[in-house]
């Protein structure tokens, strides 16, 4: 290879490795942690159940396609029966956990996975809803309300969270698939979008794709990459998702109705291994910017707000869990800007986080554990 054809490539190195100092982070400080459970199997999600506080019951997805009852005294459940077959491959098995905003009337569940086509190779993320019956361990009259189109052939980028809305709406995040990026900027495909359904998997009339001629009217917003956290602002009632970018990029949006988020023409991120730009910059008229991003990558998972007084000197900001760093990201807020950023170490991969019912902020991680956290510095 020529000496001058080094050079581009010595560029993006020297502009990625300057990104990556300019956004350097203190030392994280350690979180004061209790061990609710643990030998859970590659936990992801966890929604907590209406009588938590007289019981502490929740319930958990893990990955390889279980959903059981976990106590905060430590136990188990056995698997619950019903959870349809998963792909547990890659980044894909059983992944989200939501209860109907009305559960404790219709003991609605609701629950993203990876979905095997009816023939071929292909998969993609669904989700379905069942009846909880608890005390016989089961999901009762369960059916699919939504599965992502087309189904491709790929282990990479399922999304998924979801979040009701106050109108009881469901978004449901969604990634590109890894090999189908360039589907996340065209409208008939659920690839790289956030969609929003009815409870029962009809499409709000209200939607803004509804009277856009070949567009599927599920969407809600595009140009995304593989949103892992979602919520509501607890002010606002407006959903916040984070996402994760290729090689730095990580993103926090707040999703707009019908807004082009860019990717992966507008980014932040780089090519994995030659860290070679992606698409056209970092802004554009007409995309909508992110609130904040992440260069080096943090890995981004579950997203909450907290409004607690348990944790008053967090109250009303926003926490993300890292998978990369195993850390806790704390952002302080000023309205929809962030203006200071906390790292918190918790020893683990964290895959999810929720504030409880009881006030306490609970953690999942990657190593089996569920957690209570209290502020450490």
């Amino acid at each position: 290879m020529k000496p001058t054809a080094l050079l581009p490539r010595l560029a993006a190195a020297l502009a990625l490795a300057t990104s990556f100092a300019a956004c350097a982070q203190p030392a994280a400080t350690p979180l004061r942690t209790t061990v609710v459970a643990k030998g859970l199997d590659n936990p992801w999600s966890l929604a907590f159940l209406p009588d938590f506080e007289e019981t502490g019951r929740m319930l958990v997805t893990e990955k390889p396609g279980t959903m059981r009852i976990v106590g905060t005294d430590g136990k188990l459940s056995a698997p619950i029966i019903g959870v349809p077959p998963v792909v547990a491959r890659g980044q894909g098995g059983l992944l989200d956990v939501a209860l109907h905003p009305k559960f404790a009337d219709n003991q609605l569940v609701y629950w993203s996975y990876s979905e095997a086509a009816q023939s071929g190779s292909g998969n993609s993320t669904a989700v379905a809803r069942g009846r909880l019956d608890a005390a016989a361990g089961a999901l009762r009259d369960v059916k699919v309300v939504f599965r992502q189109t087309p189904k491709v052939a790929s282990n990479m980028h399922f999304g998924s969270r979801l979040v009701f809305d106050r109108e009881g709406r469901l978004f449901i995040t969604l990634g590109d698939r890894g090999s189908r990026r360039d589907d996340a900027l065209t409208l008939d495909n659920h690839h790289g979008k956030i969609v929003r359904i009815t409870d029962d998997g009809g499409v709000p009339p209200d939607n803004p794709f509804v009277e856009t001629a070949g567009a599927l009217p599920e969407i809600w917003s595009y140009g995304h990459r593989n949103v892992q956290g979602a919520a509501l602002h607890p002010a606002t009632g407006m959903l916040w998702a984070d996402e994760h970018g290729p090689q730095g990029g990580d993103e926090l949006n707040i999703p707009q109705e019908g807004g082009n988020h860019g990717w992966p023409v507008i980014t932040y991120g780089r090519e994995y291994g030659t860290g070679t730009k992606i698409g056209a910059g970092t802004a554009r008229e007409g995309i909508v910017a992110p609130i904040t991003h992440w260069v080096p990558s943090i890995a981004p998972s579950g997203l909450a707000f907290v409004t607690s007084d348990r944790h008053a000197a967090w109250k009303g900001q926003a926490l993300v869990g890292s998978l990369k760093f195993g850390q806790l990201v704390r952002l302080e807020l000023d309205g929809s800007k962030v203006v200071r950023e906390h790292r918190h170490d918790a020893g683990a991969r964290v895959r999810d986080v929720r504030q409880g019912p009881d006030g306490h902020l609970y953690l999942l991680t990657d190593d089996g554990e569920l957690l209570r956290i209290e502020p450490g510095g």
